[in-house]
């Protein structure tokens, strides 16, 4: 079989077959339907310093091909992960990614300081749609990512620090840019694009929080672009998400440069959804004879 193995910031992981952060909790409940050691990693719910309960209801609405989520970081606090969550996870032979998530850049510093060497990654949330404050607030600008990064990579000393950006923005390629400017190991993308959906008959967006994080299948070809650009911008791994549902949607982001991938959405319509992919792309890569995912990495050639 193809060698999946991927390094990622010295993290080695047994395949780029990442769980994406809110769409997995922290594994457990998918354990029960297969063993999620099988997969390259897991980025667990965002994490807070504090216990968060998230938005009202109505949080989930649905459209054509995507997904709107408002939870709004709902989260048990950094404190039961460590305690309740990690040991399990520890078992499971995965690359641990933690979320995290503030309100203020000292929030983000002192998370990461609490994580510091208890997992192997820490992914920077500046680019949740769904909080009244922090989340996108400072994943917009380029220059308030290069702070909040800066702030981030200070607190740590053992951890590679993951920086995932909103596609909510002027330029991913800037802000991909600022990221490594502040000291970024390696940037993640895209989180979720802002979207609504309305009731017509009531005249009313159908979420409370009125919108939300638009994600699944409709959306890659935005995220494949958006990779693409980040890639060619900064000399760190890329970590492509976005709509992927099959091994053939995950070869498009690491064709565009994609080090890894993060798989979301896709499990809530097919719980199995990661373990296929990791197969599928062991029967693509033996079927057209690649030994390896550096093979190809990086490989998209332009028109014209």
């Amino acid at each position: 079989m193809a060698d999946l193995r991927v390094s990622l910031c010295g993290v080695s992981l047994k395949n780029p077959v990442i769980a994406a952060s809110g769409t997995f909790g922290f594994g457990q409940e998918f354990d029960a339907l297969y063993d999620i050691g099988v997969l390259g990693g897991i980025s667990t719910k965002g994490l807070t310093l504090e216990p968060r309960l998230g938005n009202p209801t109505p949080r989930i609405a649905e459209g054509y091909g995507v997904i709107l989520n408002a939870v709004g970081l709902q989260n048990p606090g950094v404190e039961v992960f460590l305690r309740d969550d990690l040991p399990f996870l520890r078992k499971k032979n995965i690359a641990i990614l933690a979320n995290v998530a503030g309100r203020t850049i000292d929030d983000y510093a002192a998370i990461c300081a609490r994580l510091d060497g208890e997992v192997d990654l820490i992914e920077l949330n500046i680019s949740c749609p769904n909080v009244k404050c922090g989340g996108m607030a400072f994943g917009v600008r380029p220059e308030s990512v290069k702070e909040v990064t800066r702030a981030a990579k200070a607190a740590l000393c053992r951890t590679p620090l993951i920086v995932k950006l909103s596609p909510n923005v002027e330029s991913i390629a800037a802000n991909a840019a600022a990221a490594q400017e502040g000291g970024a190991d390696c940037v993640s993308l895209i989180n979720t694009l802002t979207g609504m959906v309305v009731d017509i008959e009531r005249r009313r967006p159908l979420l409370a929080n009125n919108t939300g994080g638009v994600s699944g299948a409709g959306i890659r070809p935005i995220a494949v672009r958006m990779v693409f650009e980040a890639c060619n911008a900064v000399t760190i791994p890329v970590i492509g998400m976005g709509g992927i549902t099959c091994a053939e949607d995950a070869l498009e982001f690491i064709i565009a440069g994609a080090a890894a991938v993060q798989v979301g959405t896709a499990n809530f319509t097919d719980t199995l959804a990661m373990p296929r992919i990791v197969e599928g792309l062991h029967s693509w890569m033996d079927r057209h004879g690649v030994k390896n995912l550096q093979e190809i990495r990086g490989t998209l050639r332009l028109n014209g």
